[in-house]
């Protein structure tokens, strides 16, 4: 009972509260990503390996320029390239875009450690290239309201800016004429098509701004969540955006709070440390929270899926 009373001290606090919102970041922007991409019509598998080698390149161009600010355009630029050259091989080339997505991850788990070796001697972190970190900002007035203050004011700049992404993201899914042409192409392709919409140009431009958003999420993870790079530091966040997408079935609304689900899991697994369970098994209740998830997710759709052919 102690230590459930501890679990439960550590879980109904603001602290708690606030690091649910901070550990959503990551996955939040990767799962917007995901939702651009899949409303397309093309799944974007490697939302890991973009991530990963964002984070590096927000670190060592920081490093280099000294400014954060830089650095995270670099990181963005990183993750905007990487996924320009998986829509190249995978629309102009027809290579299959799972095996793209894959060959990306492999690529950046060794070729983030070569190139961090390369310019630093060291294959497990970044601690000898001075890189730089993004600000943590203080919202005026909000931060002297009880309970809410605490939460909300004195996160990480990316953290408000992914919150922001949510309502520009469906913005432009919904409201403008460049949305309408992604879900005419995701729904169906040859009909888009027959009123003049090119598919594969559309296609590019989803899966360009996939890369966008993972590379905000890659970057926070190295300049904001911490203030390095570590080797395979996304840990899986990138598969857990694609499953908080799924969950969220492919609307903004559902992504985001799907999203936050996985978050609060993320930072439950850090409470549970008070209960003097191994770590290893405290590690898994993310990803275990995600396969959760997706059964859920899959009976449910079996379901209404069921129901639509009896009703026939």
């Amino acid at each position: 009972m102690n230590g459930l009373d501890s679990l439960f001290n550590v879980i109904l606090t603001t602290d708690f509260a606030f690091s649910v919102l901070r550990v959503t970041t990551p996955i939040l922007f990767a799962a917007l990503g995901a939702l651009i991409s899949n409303r397309a019509g093309i799944i974007n598998i490697g939302m890991e390996g973009i991530m990963l080698v964002s984070a590096l390149t927000g670190v060592i161009v920081s490093s280099y320029s000294q400014n954060a600010w830089v650095g995270l355009l670099g990181a963005v630029l990183s993750g905007t390239l990487i996924a320009g050259l998986l829509a190249f091989f995978t629309l102009k080339f027809k290579t299959h875009i799972i095996l793209g997505g894959i060959a990306i991850n492999m690529f950046a788990s060794g070729g983030t450690v070569f190139i961090l070796y390369l310019l630093s001697g060291d294959k497990g972190s970044s601690t000898s290239l001075p890189s730089k970190v993004l600000p943590s900002l203080e919202l005026p007035l909000i931060k002297d309201i009880p309970v809410v203050g605490p939460i909300l004011s004195g996160h990480h700049v990316l953290t408000y800016i992914s919150i922001i992404s949510v309502f520009v993201v469906y913005y432009l899914l919904n409201r403008t004429s460049l949305g309408l042409r992604i879900r005419s192409v995701g729904e169906n392709p040859h009909a888009a098509q027959s009123v003049g919409v090119s598919v594969m140009n559309i296609q590019y431009t989803a899966l360009l701004l996939s890369g966008f958003f993972a590379g905000l999420g890659g970057a926070y993870m190295s300049m904001g969540y911490l203030s390095l790079f570590t080797r395979d530091m996304i840990a899986g966040r990138g598969w857990i955006a694609i499953a908080a997408e799924s969950m969220g079935r492919s609307t903004t609304a559902g992504t985001a709070l799907t999203s936050l689900l996985f978050g609060a899991a993320d930072a439950l697994s850090n409470a549970f440390q008070v209960l003097k369970i191994p770590a290893e098994l405290i590690a898994t209740l993310p990803y275990a929270a995600t396969v959760v998830g997706l059964v859920i997710y899959a009976v449910s759709e079996t379901r209404k899926k069921n129901r639509k052919i009896n009703a026939k």
